[in-house]
């Protein structure tokens, strides 16, 4: 199996959030004709309960199968139901995926949390991209949901690691009719004078930013021609610009360091936010 070939991952546990990340995973598997699998991690218990929770599970992930059935009938689609701790199968599984979905929360989750601790901690180890899905932003008609919302937003860093969130980014736009990329890069005065750039002119910070993010993305809108591309340098950090942007983006791209960064677990304080506070659905892209 190529990179090509490598299937969607869907978590779910019988939630309403994970529900509607099943429904995002399906689509988004057919946009990029690739297969889905969905997954249910089954938690550690004793032995003596082991039977009740396999046919639960498999229950569970029958019910997930006849709604793709009815939503996307030519999608390949097969069942995984690995015993584990649901962070640790997932990042595991995220070997050997071309992106995992979750749900913003599962049924764990405490209902004053914005993101339950094993979607965030997925999107902070995987291996491969990980979509957040928030829930209550999008109709019950997915289809119908993503005309609404075309556009795809992604934050965009001074520097190399930005390379791996373009290449998702603009997969993700061209693999959607009539979608615009917007391409939000945060500057200050700051950053301007750790790279070199003007430090007193706020001005020529500005334009030094603006080209900054033209050079990055050059070499991509010649490969991408199809896509039109907004280009949106920001004073201040992007994470506000993300989730604003987010309420009426398709999706939302951020990256993340593979060898970790502040808060703990390899999100910057951007991605954190964004990951966080977003309404819609979020992809974090490991750089």
């Amino acid at each position: 199996m190529t990179a090509h070939d490598l299937p969607v991952i869907a978590a779910v546990d019988g939630s309403s959030h994970s529900w509607e990340a099943l429904d995002w995973a399906a689509l988004e598997a057919v946009r990029r004709s690739l297969p889905l699998l969905i997954v249910h991690v089954r938690p550690p218990t004793r032995r003596t309960d082991e039977a009740v929770q396999l046919a639960q599970a498999q229950e569970l992930l029958g019910r997930a199968e006849r709604r793709i059935s009815d939503l996307a009938p030519a999608l390949p689609t097969s069942t995984l139901a690995p015993q584990d701790f649901p962070s640790a199968a997932l990042v595991s599984l995220s070997r050997d995926a071309s992106m995992v979905v979750v749900g913003s929360r599962g049924l764990g989750g405490f209902r004053s949390l914005l993101i339950g601790s094993n979607s965030l901690a997925t999107a902070s180890m995987a291996q491969c991209p990980v979509v957040v899905v928030h829930s209550g932003r999008t109709d019950e008609d997915e289809v119908e949901a993503a005309e609404t919302f075309p556009d795809v937003a992604a934050g965009v860093a001074a520097d190399e690691s930005s390379e791996a969130v373009l290449e998702f980014a603009f997969d993700a736009a061209a693999s959607r009719p009539g979608a615009r990329l917007r391409l939000v890069h945060g500057w200050t005065m700051f950053s301007s004078m750790l790279s070199g750039g003007p430090v007193l002119d706020r001005a020529a910070a500005a334009e030094s930013a603006r080209r900054t993010l033209m050079e990055l993305t050059a070499g991509w809108t010649e490969k991408y021609p199809q896509v039109e591309v907004v280009r949106e340098p920001v004073s201040g950090s992007a994470s506000r610009t993300l989730v604003t942007a987010s309420a009426t983006a398709a999706l939302t791209v951020v990256g993340r360091r593979k060898g970790g960064e502040s808060l703990g677990l390899g999100l910057s304080p951007v991605a954190q936010t964004t990951v966080t506070h977003a309404l819609g659905p979020v992809a974090v892209v490991p750089c």
